[in-house]
């Protein structure tokens, strides 16, 4: 299975909300909404890497043992079997930004969690 994502799927998370924006064989593209404050789990994945571009808002991000910061117009690269994380940084504005993956196998069930503010930890 290259991906399990189709153009329309989205879905509400504790921490914001994402939405397909199109997809295809091995990749997968997403806006991401994050809510004020709120942090996604320290995760990463087997099968696919990610590309982050910030649209709006100043996110804080966790890739391996770096902390980096990161504003509109900025991206990050995420390869496989890479720990990360991202956090919203503002107290008021969300914090928008689009995923693209790539990889052989694009699912949720390729999502490796560490920390969870949400009690997802497997």
């Amino acid at each position: 299975m290259a991906t399990a994502y189709k153009k329309g799927d989205n879905d509400t998370r504790p921490w914001g909300k994402w939405e397909v924006l199109d997809s295809g064989e091995h990749f997968c593209v997403k806006r991401i909404t994050v809510n004020p404050e709120a942090i996604l789990s320290l995760q990463m994945h087997h099968f696919r890497s990610e590309h982050w571009i910030i649209v709006q808002g100043e996110a804080m991000v966790i890739l391996g043992e770096d902390t980096l910061y990161r504003h509109a117009n900025d991206s990050i690269y995420i390869p496989v079997k890479t720990k990360h994380r991202i956090k919203n940084n503002s107290s008021t504005e969300p914090l928008i930004f689009i995923e693209i993956q790539t990889g052989e196998t694009l699912d949720e069930n390729d999502i490796v969690r560490f920390e969870d503010s949400y009690g997802r930890v497997q």
